[in-house]
């Protein structure tokens, strides 16, 4: 298994392996139409930022035919990996067990995080979808952490915070180069990865 940099802000850690909402808020599906998309991406989210990355991503990726199915908690992951077919998939290791409001009445504190979780889901599909996770970035000690787990996950990426778009971009450009050869998943050669050019 072989790992690398890229620009100092990801690592690609393994060739093997899956209009959005706000911040805090409830799953969502970008797009109005489901046979207009041939590609769906798992996107959560656990920051807290307004107008983020994770905001401004689906809005390029949809005209290409990617639809992302937002996540602000590991619950709502998991509620959509129940209901989606899933292709690719971007986890946040910082992602919440349950959106705030939910925690509260939990007793869970609003830190609790739940990225890991999602990570085992996808792991646990039948046909589990290549990943970027998006390291939590506090201590060399959580990074060697995340980068374990990652590992033993499988996933293609581990990106470092504070993410850029187009870094993320070019991350997901190669894995769909890498994992699905320029064509979505279930549609003819040739078709679908024009989206290059959007890094």
């Amino acid at each position: 298994m072989r790992s690398g940099t890229m620009r100092g802000r990801s690592h690609l850690l393994s060739p093997h392996l899956s209009a959005g909402g706000t911040p805090g808020g409830g799953a969502s599906v970008s797009g109005q139409k489901p046979n207009d998309h041939r590609l769906n991406l798992l996107l959560t989210y656990g920051g807290w930022q307004s107008d983020s990355w994770a905001d401004r991503l689906p809005h390029l990726l949809e005209p290409m035919g990617v639809r992302s199915l937002r996540a602000a908690s590991a619950k709502q992951a998991a509620d959509l990996i129940r209901e989606y077919p899933v292709h690719i998939a971007v986890v946040d290791l910082r992602v919440p067990f349950e959106a705030a409001k939910a925690q509260v009445a939990c007793g869970l504190r609003p830190s609790d995080e739940a990225g890991e979780r999602v990570l085992d889901l996808l792991g646990r599909m039948e046909a589990p979808p290549p990943t970027v996770v998006i390291k939590r970035g506090r201590s060399s000690r959580d990074d060697a952490r995340d980068l374990a787990h990652a590992l033993k996950a499988g996933v293609y990426a581990a990106v470092d915070p504070p993410v850029h778009l187009e870094d993320m971009l070019r991350v997901m450009r190669r894995m769909l180069e890498r994992f699905y050869g320029g064509a979505w998943p279930g549609s003819g050669a040739g078709s679908g990865v024009a989206a290059g050019g959007a890094g």
